[in-house]
């Protein structure tokens, strides 16, 4: 690159000497360095005058391109320095759909007020996308439910929420202060899809009371679940909603199994390195929210 730029400060003096001066240089390196470069672009790039170098028009090819590539390289160091730099930079979180309206934004909201200067650009996923997004390099780090199966995976936990079985308001099951899911084996469940991570623990949780749920409707989303459950199609297994936001017409009991929760965390990629500016946002997150067990990171 320094090439270019001596080529670039000869075309803008159009004198040997001045530029040599300009670039605090020996005239004679700076002689040699345009003889390079005019062998490697296989041409000549001036017409040599007495007092004068004039640019020739592969040499105004040139030019148009070296001051193109010095300003690349330029906003490329610009980028890189920015990226870590604790106070500034972008931090790349994917978040599952579930806690959009909830966790993300209270991070969102602290981290903030206490890093003005981060950008944080989201990616909503479910969560074996989110664990994708971390392996392809595409997010830095995520917050997503259950702890991943994967020792690749780094993981601190954050916030453990307690699940619930979601029955139709005027269902038999629905004037009980809490259930086994024994309860409910002859009912039909409404459920995410698999590999979606709520879908596994409603699996495990079914099987720990010994049934083998019978599956009227799939979908991707949980509050499309708490809909199909409002319309009496069906019970599901979700997370316990907050005062605001649980679904009208819907009755959610607490589940009498002590497995019946789901841990959300942070993970990241443990083989790559962190840039200071997630480094600062792990550590903020993990303070903010911390769980009596720590897990390792």
């Amino acid at each position: 690159m320094d090439e270019l730029e001596w080529f670039v400060a000869l075309a803008e003096t159009g004198h040997m000497t001045r530029a040599a001066e300009r670039l605090s240089i020996a005239q004679p390196t700076l002689s040699r360095a345009l003889g390079r470069l005019e062998r490697q672009v296989g041409a000549p790039l001036f017409d040599r005058g007495h007092r004068r170098m004039t640019l020739n028009p592969s040499g105004e090819i040139l030019l148009e391109h070296a001051r193109r590539s010095l300003a690349e390289l330029a906003a490329a160091r610009e980028r890189i320095t920015t990226l870590r730099d604790p106070e500034h930079g972008t931090v790349r979180l994917a978040f599952l759909h579930s806690i959009a309206a909830s966790l993300t934004p209270e991070i969102l909201r602290g981290f903030r007020a206490h890093a003005p200067g981060v950008t944080v650009d989201l990616t909503q996923a479910a969560g074996h996308e989110i664990l994708d997004h971390l392996r392809s390099g595409r997010v830095d780090i995520g917050l997503t439910a259950p702890r991943p199966d994967d020792d690749a995976m780094a993981w601190t936990p954050l916030r453990r929420e307690q699940l619930r079985l979601a029955v139709p308001a005027e269902h038999p099951l629905a004037v009980r202060g809490a259930v086994d899911l024994a309860d409910a084996r002859d009912e039909p469940f409404v459920t995410l899809r698999e590999p979606i991570g709520l879908r596994r623990l409603t699996d495990d949780l079914c099987a720990r009371a010994g049934i083998t749920p019978r599956i009227a409707f799939e979908s991707t989303e949980i509050a499309t679940l708490e809909g199909l459950v409002a319309a009496g199609l069906g019970v599901a297994v979700v997370p316990a909603p907050r005062p605001h936001r649980a679904e009208p017409g819907v009755t959610y009991l607490p589940l009498t199994d002590e497995a019946a929760h789901r841990t959300i965390g942070l993970a990241w990629l443990r083989t790559r390195p962190r840039p200071p500016v997630v480094a600062r946002f792990a550590a903020f997150v993990a303070a903010r929210f911390p769980l009596d067990t720590r897990a390792d990171g």
